[in-house]
């Protein structure tokens, strides 16, 4: 798509170009993955296993993060190489296809060994346990590792005018596919959660088809790539970080953004568990109040897709991350279910805003010809985040075990913290744009 394009498409034209529309459907089947198994039936699962007493039920908190953490480092370690692969080839949906299959892979495998039955013990926890803990670290790498190409992609769709409606309208079609992937809930009224991994798994690649077979990459031509390793990519990480003056901007909000997607990633992974066991939700209470809060994503992707492009992408990550703070807040207090019905509603709306306000506002702070590595250096802070959240929130849980839901309310309230000192860095950030609404 050419940049420089000076007269943006209309919304419903936007919408319905099909590499748009195809890249869109990718966000609807990876989204399912996020929410079925990162957020709902893996912690479901896990509690099912390990939380057999109050106190256990807090040990199940500390395996759901520091599962996710272990996927967060391995990402940590690799995320540097992606966006220099990137810079250097020019392709992204390869790499997509062959990351997002081998997560659909291991999700379906979650589903196999979930079912077995045995009384083999591994690290103190049924062995089929651990294989479906290895199986989920594995799912969850190589699907946020999809998400560096697949966010870069989207400076390819549309003019920098059009981004803020691209990406907002990728993150409301991924919501969408929440309420779909939701439907699996039916197979595993019973209780026995490892029934939803293989649907998962069916749904993951059946909507993931459209950009494996619509969507193009333009390659680099080989006599025009950078020669050197990859494994250099480590080095110009490096390199990167040490020009900071020159791109003081991109580095402010990407530090930012390690504190408020520390409140995000952690979230995420045991809002099933602290809804559960310590606001008295049933699952199926939880599947009910879930959909409710992906509506407001949904709702909130879309909307900040307008106010992102009318006051700019910097006045309304702050405005989301007010609104996350807040919502936090209200669940870390919540003594009632009516409490936590707003607490999610609430974070439902900043979490979809957040992915919506930061892609866009990457893309504005981010020098073309180093758009690929800024988008790695993204998910690298991104990333480092994923591994301190989940890790603090679990060993506050494992520590304080024998004060029950004492232990999960006070491992929340540390995300209240680092959002606000997100949002204080961020405030910082000086917009090198002469826009005045981005300044």
């Amino acid at each position: 798509m050419d940049q420089q394009q000076t007269t943006p498409r209309s919304p419903i034209a936007l919408y319905l170009s099909l590499p748009i529309l195809s890249w869109a459907f990718y966000d609807f089947a990876n989204t399912i993955f996020s929410s079925n198994i990162n957020t709902i039936f893996f912690p479901f699962y896990t509690d099912e296993v390990i939380g057999t007493s109050e106190a256990r039920q807090q040990v199940a908190s500390t395996f759901v993060s520091y599962a996710n953490a272990i996927a967060s480092f391995f990402l940590v370690m690799f995320s540097p190489l992606f966006g220099v692969w990137i810079d250097r080839t020019g392709y992204k949906k390869r790499f997509i296809v062959w990351f997002a299959s081998i997560s659909i892979i291991a999700t379906f495998m979650m589903g196999v060994f979930g079912g077995i039955e045995s009384d083999s013990l591994l690290w103190g926890v049924p062995l089929s346990y651990a294989l479906v803990v290895i199986s989920f670290v594995i799912a969850k790498f190589f699907f946020n590792s999809s998400l560096v190409f697949y966010d870069s992609m989207m400076s390819d769709l549309g003019s920098k005018q059009e981004m803020p409606l691209i990406s907002g309208f990728g993150v409301a079609v991924g919501y969408i596919g929440t309420i779909l992937g939701l439907l699996v809930y039916l197979l595993v009224s019973d209780g026995e959660f490892h029934r939803a991994f293989i649907p998962t798994a069916i749904l993951y690649l059946l909507f993931s088809l459209p950009l494996f077979f619509i969507n193009k990459d333009t390659p680099i031509p080989k006599n025009q790539r950078v020669k050197g390793s990859f494994f250099d990519g480590y080095k110009e990480i490096i390199s990167t970080f040490k020009d900071m003056k020159s791109h003081k901007s991109v580095f402010t909000f990407m530090i930012a953004f390690f504190f408020i997607n520390d409140a995000i990633a952690t979230t995420i992974a045991m809002m099933a568990i602290y809804a559960t066991v310590i606001v008295g939700f049933s699952p199926g209470q939880f599947i009910i109040l879930y959909l409710v809060s992906t509506i407001s994503t949904v709702i909130g992707s879309f909307v900040f897709g307008y106010i992102t492009k009318r006051i700019g992408a910097k006045n309304a990550v702050t405005i989301v991350a007010i609104l996350m703070i807040v919502s936090l807040f209200v669940a870390v207090f919540a003594y009632d279910q009516w409490m936590f019905w707003i607490a999610g509603s609430m974070f439902g709306v900043s979490l979809g805003s957040m992915w919506v306000t930061s892609r866009t506002l990457i893309i504005e702070l981010s020098p073309e010809d180093k758009r690929g590595q800024f988008f790695g250096l993204f998910a690298f802070s991104g990333k480092v985040s994923s591994i301190i959240g989940p890790v603090l929130y679990g060993t506050i849980t494992y520590q304080l075990q024998d004060y029950g839901p004492l232990a999960s309310r006070i491992a929340l309230s540390t995300l209240i913290i680092m959002t606000v000192i997100g949002l204080i860095i961020h405030l910082r950030l000086k917009h090198d744009s002469t826009d005045p609404k981005v300044g």
